[in-house]
């Protein structure tokens, strides 16, 4: 029988055609031997998945570190949201390359474009709806401009020690060798936009804040009490190029990633990630508690190693007297804790406190130090990377940890109204969303 890849059904043919009414003598006839099923499989069901995330506000990533562009398409924003380029700008702007000497050389101006999703124009009898996102799905492009590909010939062949080139290799038996392609860090240029959104949908909705700052380079720790969570600002976390709150520590976290720079290496590091005016309620129990949901987005970065929240590990040397939070009754009335070492989380639920949260970034695996490696061929080699690369990802991974985290909270916030909120509430206990609280 003929074979064409666009009539399987893993790449959207209609259901008429099925791989599991080959034969397996059919199926070893596929070009390039691309699969094969023992006798006894009789049904075998195959779907590209991984650029997707989310289950109401739907973000789906694309496009490459060398290719033309990479972007979001963004389903499920709510209408009449006011939204512009430059909202997404601003955040693109503190994730863009080349922006001092801790970060990789590339040079990008990381333009965005809106594509769709927008009410403009001059068809609005009630011109208050222009600018205005109109529920439909929104599309964000933002051009690459500077690849320089032939930096990437040698790798073509060389696996990079702790990189996605060999895994990518083992899944797929091809890859796109120029930046790395969908294992780059410039795809999250299309979670920081959407970001960019659910970010400002938050803000308008619950007045809820989201921000992340360096706490960790290599070896030099910021102590959590330097930080006044209640009170820190954006300003505050931008004034030096290491994304550090406390100047004195953001000078030691850049001699930390000059001292590795200068000798072609790199270092990890730490992100803390807050957020206040959380509404109360979001997450469920069991499978798909908060943490859950935050942790998979955290762990979904390119170079993250791990997540914890609140006290975290931590909490393993205390006792359950010396980490319960206790609670009290405020001024206003409502049932807070005294102590956050649940990090905002009870019981996979938000409980109205700030959300802590620390994600950990190993050293960039893509070093210009001599190291040793294999071919594809399977052949020992040496590699010595002589492109551009970040020597440390700590800096440029705040705003896309914010990002990520905005769009598992506005996720969680659809989720919660649909199933706790259309109905009528318990006053007694129960907060209605869309309330900021002071």
């Amino acid at each position: 029988m003929a074979f064409s890849l666009s009539t399987h059904p893993f790449l959207g043919a209609p259901s008429s055609v099925r791989l599991s009414s080959l034969r397996p003598s059919d199926l070893h006839n596929l070009p390039c031997r691309t699969l094969q099923v023992g006798p006894h499989r009789h049904k075998l069901q195959i779907q590209a998945v991984g650029n997707t995330f989310g289950n109401y506000f739907r973000v789906t990533t694309y496009g490459e570190s060398h290719g033309g562009g990479v972007g979001c398409v963004i389903d499920g924003c709510p209408p009449r949201i006011p939204l512009s380029e430059s909202d997404i700008q601003f955040e693109l702007d503190r994730r863009r390359p080349g922006q001092s000497r801790v970060t990789t050389l590339r040079k990008e101006t990381d333009t965005c474009q809106i594509y769709s999703g927008i009410a403009e124009g001059k068809i609005f009898v009630d011109t208050s709806l222009q600018g205005m996102t109109t529920g439909s799905p929104i599309m964000v492009k933002v051009p690459n401009t500077n690849q320089r590909g032939d930096d990437y010939n040698e790798m073509s062949e060389k696996y990079r020690p702790s990189h996605a080139d060999a895994t990518y290799d083992f899944k797929y038996g091809v890859r796109s060798v120029q930046g790395g392609g969908r294992s780059s860090a410039r795809e999250t240029i299309g979670r920081v936009a959407a970001g960019a959104v659910a970010k400002k949908i938050l803000k308008h909705f619950s007045g809820t804040e989201v921000l992340a700052y360096a706490s960790q380079v290599h070896k030099v720790v910021l102590p959590q009490d330097c930080v006044d969570h209640e009170g820190l600002t954006l300003d505050q976390i931008e004034s030096n190029i290491v994304r550090c709150p406390n100047p004195e520590y953001a000078e030691q976290m850049i001699d930390a990633i000059d001292a590795v720079r200068v000798k072609g290496d790199s270092v990890g590091g730490v992100v803390m990630c807050i957020v206040r005016n959380v509404p109360r309620g979001l997450g469920s129990p069991v499978f798909d508690k908060l943490e859950a949901e935050l942790a998979k987005a955290a762990m979904s970065l390119p170079a993250s190693k791990g997540c914890e929240f609140g006290s975290g590990f931590a909490g393993t040397f205390m006792t359950g007297s010396e980490h319960n939070d206790e609670f009290f009754i405020d001024e206003h009335g409502r049932i807070r804790t005294r102590t956050n070492r649940s990090g905002g989380i009870q019981g996979g639920i938000s409980n109205g406190e700030v959300i802590e949260m620390r994600v950990a970034f190993k050293p960039t695996p893509t070093i210009a130090r001599k190291q040793i490696t294999v071919t594809r061929n399977k052949q020992a080699a040496e590699l010595i990377f002589r492109g551009r690369q970040d020597p440390c990802v700590v800096p440029r991974a705040v705003p896309v940890v914010e990002a990520m985290v905005a769009l598992v909270l506005v996720d969680q916030v659809m989720a919660h109204y649909a199933q706790c909120q259309i109905f009528p509430l318990n006053p007694a206990l129960q907060e209605p969303l869309g309330v900021a609280k002071t």
